[in-house]
């Protein structure tokens, strides 16, 4: 049963048919380098303990979700990380207080945004063992995620060099884009 619900929650993050959350990791740590691996990590993890929260709560129907709504606010989250790495595209040690409480807030609305399935697939299991085998493949999803992210812009910046800044630029007004599209078509 772990291995289901690990390969369920692996799934989850790298499904192409759920573009959003890649999306959202992309432009939540573009603007990171290699070395700062460590904020990276913890970025992330705030995103899950998020994720995991209101997954937990709407799973035990603690919560009432309203999926449409609910839609629109996981596109609205990538447009404004998007947005935030344009009007700020070199991180900084200061914003890091900032993103993690981004992160945590947003994977608050992304859990619930996976909440129905989740509850629907659940069945008459217990719920706090399948949410930890579910969420220890999302992290684990996400870290992978992160280092190719974080590979890439290393790759690239080294291949040209003041790469890093038109990088975060271009990939964030990319996103915002696709995002905001994400957004009018939910509406």
């Amino acid at each position: 049963m772990f291995k289901t619900y690990l390969e369920l929650g692996t799934t989850h993050i790298l499904d192409l048919a759920g573009l959003d959350h890649l999306l959202f990791l992309v432009a939540l740590v573009v603007t990171y380098s290699i070395a700062q691996w460590r904020a990276v990590l913890i970025l992330a993890t705030a995103f899950t303990v998020g994720h995991s929260i209101t997954l937990a709560l709407a799973s035990l129907d603690i919560i009432k979700v309203n999926t449409h709504w609910v839609e629109i606010l996981i596109a609205v989250s990538i447009a404004y990380t998007a947005a935030y790495n344009l009007y700020k595209p070199e991180h900084s040690a200061g914003s890091n207080k900032l993103k993690y409480g981004s992160a945590l807030l947003f994977g608050l609305i992304h859990g619930m945004g996976f909440s129905n399935f989740f509850k629907a697939i659940l069945g008459k299991d217990d719920l706090p063992f399948p949410l930890f085998a579910f969420n220890v493949g999302v992290e684990l999803a996400q870290v992978l995620i992160v280092l190719i992210v974080l590979i890439l812009s290393f790759i690239l910046t080294k291949l040209i060099p003041q790469s890093k800044k038109p990088l975060v630029l271009i990939t964030s007004a990319l996103i915002l884009v696709w995002s905001l599209k994400m957004v009018i078509e939910r509406i």
